[in-house]
């Protein structure tokens, strides 16, 4: 596909896939947008493109942990280019620790911010994809979005509950021509385990050795980007630990037993 003129979204693009995904999309000729909590993180970003790259880009801070801000937002970023072509939806946080030992605050600052933050911009941008019968929500879960693993209770339940939004989404706008396609990476090296609350809020701090071992974030971007332009439905990314999601839907039980008994870090 060609992505020349295009405007591209990206959310959580200060760091991993988002990051990725941004420098990528700006080396294939696209407009994009910026989008994380700090400002600094993302002008670092931008920092390391050419010059014409950096021209086509805006850097638009966005927490999702807070709702009320992003309609405000979605104007800015609507008012940019006059339009938004695809809105990659790859922020959010995760968590590592026993369900028994998790706070509900835990499971409600997860949910926030990977469900209700992911919902929010997408309800922004959504009545004008509406308006001019196109669009492209690109939306960032993870393999735990399809079965869960030990440790992810939080995490598990909030990418279960994007693959039932946007599966129903689909199905309201396909006459619209907006396009929802579903990215569910395995293990990719990002800092997502070491950012990880564990039950008491506080971060993790070390790095999952299975998610070390994963595929570079570059790889996964590349890989995603294919899919985005092909307007696949849903794409898994990574190596070996795709088979559970096969396993999961023709040998449910077994994967189960397989789950118990893995490591899962």
């Amino acid at each position: 596909m060609n992505w020349e003129g295009k405007c591209i979204w990206i959310t959580g693009a200060s760091s991993g896939i988002g990051r990725a995904a941004a420098t990528e999309w700006a080396r294939l000729g696209a407009d994009v947008i910026l989008s994380s909590r700090r400002q600094q993180a993302l002008e670092e970003v931008t920092s390391t493109w050419t010059a014409e790259e950096q021209r086509r880009a805006l850097v638009l801070p966005l927490d999702l942990g807070e709702p009320a801000l992003i309609p405000g937002l979605a104007k800015q970023a609507l008012a940019w280019k006059g339009k938004i072509d695809v809105v990659v939806h790859c922020g959010g946080i995760s968590q590592r620790s026993l369900a028994i030992d998790t706070g509900l605050e835990v499971d409600r600052r997860v949910m926030e911010i990977d469900y209700f933050g992911t919902l929010a911009l997408t309800k922004a941008i959504l009545p004008e994809f509406a308006r001019v019968q196109s669009g492209h929500f690109v939306v960032v879960t993870s393999l735990m979005g399809l079965f869960s693993a030990p440790l992810r209770s939080g995490y598990c339940a909030a990418k279960h509950a994007l693959h039932g939004f946007f599966e129903a989404l689909r199905a309201e706008h396909h006459d619209d021509n907006i396009d929802v396609t579903m990215v569910c990476p395995g293990f990719i090296r990002t800092s997502i385990s070491v950012n990880a609350m564990v039950g008491d809020g506080s971060q993790q701090g070390t790095m999952d050795a299975k998610t070390g071992a994963g595929i570079t974030a570059e790889a996964c971007a590349k890989q995603m980007i294919r899919a985005v332009g092909r307007k696949k439905h849903q794409v898994l990314i990574g190596r070996t630990e795709l088979l559970a999601a096969y396993l999961k839907r023709f040998a449910p039980r077994l994967l189960r037993i397989i789950v118990r008994k893995a490591a899962v870090r």
